[in-house]
This record gives C-alpha cells, sequence and structure tokens, in this order.
C-alpha cells in the first residue's frame, strides 16, 4: 500500500441505519474530491443494485482466491456471503487525485484501522433498535431469521461503536438532512482539509 495515499474516510454502521443515503448524498456534493470504493460481495443481487456501482459481484471461489493472493485491505462474512475492499478499487480512486470512500461493516474497519491508511471513521447510528427493525422491515428484503440476525449484528456493532477511540465521529441518524449536515461538517472540517 502507497504511504501518501489521502486518508480515507470509512463510513460503518449497521445495515437499515441509512448509512448508504448520507454516502449518496456525500458523493453528490463532493464528486470532484471523493470517490466510493465499490465493495465485493459473493451475496446475490438486490432489485436495483447495479454491477460495479453498488458492489462488485462475484463468486466465493473466486473471492477466496483474490484474498489468498492478497488482494483484499479488508473482508468479513456475514450470513454466508463474503464482503471485501479491494486494493485496487483504493488505489484507483487515489490515483484520479481523490479520497477514498469506504463502506464497511465492524469486522472491515478494525483490520483497515491496522494498515497505515490512518482511516477518518464514522460510524452512523440508528435512533434505536426498534426503529432500525421497522426500517429493515419497510424494505422487504428480509425474512424473519435474517432480520433477527441483522439486529443481533447491529446490537454488536453499535457496542463497539460507543467504546471510546473506535470512531472519530458518531452520527445518530434521527432525520437524514440534519444527520447528513453533520456528516459533512465533519467531512469538511477534517476529511478535506487534512487531504488538503
Amino acid at each position: 500500500m502507497h504511504p501518501n495515499l489521502p486518508r480515507p474516510l470509512v463510513i460503518c454502521g449497521p445495515s437499515g441505519s441509512g448509512k448508504s443515503t448520507l454516502i449518496t448524498y456525500l458523493m453528490e456534493e463532493y464528486s470532484d474530491k471523493l470517490g466510493f470504493a465499490v465493495s465485493h460481495t459473493t451475496r446475490n443481487p438486490r432489485p436495483g443494485e447495479i454491477e460495479g456501482r453498488h458492489y462488485y459481484f462475484t463468486n466465493k471461489d473466486s473471492m477466496k482466491r483474490a484474498i489468498d493472493n492478497g488482494e483484499f485491505i479488508e473482508t468479513a462474512s456475514f450470513s454466508g456471503n463474503m464482503y471485501g475492499s479491494s486494493f485496487k478499487a483504493v488505489e484507483d480512486i487515489a490515483r484520479e487525485g481523490k479520497i477514498v470512500v469506504m463502506d464497511i461493516d465492524i469486522e472491515g474497519v478494525k483490520q483497515v484501522k491496522r494498515t497505515n491508511l490512518r482511516p477518518w471513521c464514522v460510524f452512523i447510528k440508528p435512533p434505536s433498535l426498534g426503529v432500525l427493525r421497522d426500517r429493515l422491515v419497510a424494505r422487504k428484503t428480509e425474512s424473519e431469521k435474517s432480520l433477527e440476525r441483522r439486529l443481533l449484528k447491529a446490537e454488536e456493532e453499535i457496542k463497539y461503536a460507543l467504546e471510546a477511540g473506535n470512531f472519530d465521529k458518531i452520527i445518530v441518524n434521527l432525520e437524514k438532512e440534519s444527520s447528513y449536515k453533520e456528516l459533512r461538517e465533519f467531512v469538511q472540517k477534517n476529511v478535506l482539509k487534512c487531504n488538503q
């Protein structure tokens, strides 16, 4: 990994916390300064997801080979599927002179923090687990079993996020406009300023 890469912005939060919406706003406003590192996954695309924009969809054998070859900065498994961010995705964005934005889970955050990238880490926290449950149910993409699994994982993620020093910023996503304002402020004062 090149030691002069700009510090990436890592955004983490439970599924249904609203982080994808906030990342979309951020990427639209700062498309000239930020680049989104598209992750790889072995899960099937959800309706509306586009190859190369939301994820690089792959199979387990290919992904395992790439991991064994050292092609990933971080990887994680959830619900029998693998996820990961490749060195290539990050380096391609850095070559464009942009700051990398990564949307990864807690395991990925721990792994990226062990690299020399010195990431800025932001956690998007749902107002409560009850609100999170409602948001996940409204998506109509979860079975009862997968819903429970996601809520258990969310509980663990929130616990880790609230431990001192694990994140540079925690945003409670009550309402997307005010949450985005908070994220935008953090990015302007820290991420963009540091990389000027």
